[in-house]
């Protein structure tokens, strides 16, 4: 069966792209999946920083200059995922051979994720392109919506589906959109909540990704995020699910399970 290919975008820098493609990443090997990391923000890529890897031999810039295979500059982590590294220095590239790259090892993998550009250009095409299905980052105020928006837009126009919002950062103030308004104005569901927590640039200096890090509401999060990504159900435990039958579902939870449901039928 072939990998399931998701684009993780925000047409923003600082929303926390990269952050969530090694915390998915980890949640989901932790799943028992056969993941894959592409860093496709090649004019800035750093997803391989987040992890302790430095200074890689092979990128996925040698692969799209033809200069090596993808299989050649796959690495693999002490995390559970394999991952393709960018490089610093490189020469011009055609980002649209993404793609064709994928194909040659999208065998191997359960699912493979895409760490896209944070700018509206052929970087983040590249990843529509490549991608299966999109997941979108954002946080809760009115700045960041227009640019979430904006990428919203593009992948309708690229027909390339979006499984969802992810809203993070998040401090629950007043002053922040709400859940349902940030719906309303993109017309697609939020399918976690992350809460602004200090232990994210904890979990980065220690180059440990925060799913592993440490239990925390937002690694919580993300672990039911990957669990509904592919399919499954996620099982809470202990405090949680204490304080799930005390306070309820939340509009992500109710979200998750109507995607996790759908992704059913697909299959």
């Amino acid at each position: 069966m072939n990998a399931k290919i998701i684009g993780i975008v925000s047409i923003k820098g600082g929303v926390g792209k990269t952050t969530t493609a090694i915390a998915l990443g980890a949640a989901l090997a932790r799943l028992g999946k056969k993941t894959l990391l592409i860093d496709a923000n090649f004019s800035s890529p750093h997803l391989n920083w987040h992890i302790g890897l430095y200074n890689p031999e092979l990128t996925i810039h040698h692969v799209l200059e033809d200069k090596t295979n993808i299989k050649e500059a796959i690495y693999e982590t002490d995390y559970g995922f394999d991952l393709v590294p960018g490089a610093l220095i490189y020469n011009k590239i055609n980002p649209f051979k993404l793609c064709d790259k994928l194909r040659e090892v999208r065998r191997k993998y359960d699912v493979i994720l895409i760490d896209s550009s944070p700018n509206l250009n052929d970087e983040v095409l590249a990843t529509m392109i490549a991608s299966d299905e999109l997941v979108v980052v954002t946080t809760p105020d009115y700045v960041t919506l227009g640019t979430t928006l904006r990428a919203i837009k593009l992948a309708k126009e690229r027909r390339t589906p979006i499984a969802g919002l992810i809203l993070n950062k998040v401090y629950g103030k007043d002053f922040e959109l709400s859940i349902e308004e940030i719906e309303k104005q993109a017309g697609v569901d939020v399918l976690a909540v992350l809460p602004h927590e200090v232990d994210f640039l904890k979990a980065l200096s220690k180059t440990v990704p925060l799913t592993l890090y440490k239990n925390t509401k937002s690694s919580l999060e993300y672990k039911k995020l990957a669990a509904a990504l592919v399919g499954e159900k996620f099982e809470e435990k202990g405090l949680s699910s204490f304080l799930r039958r005390i306070f309820g579902v939340s509009k992500q939870d109710i979200n998750r399970t109507i995607f996790r449901e759908n992704q059913l039928k697909a299959y």
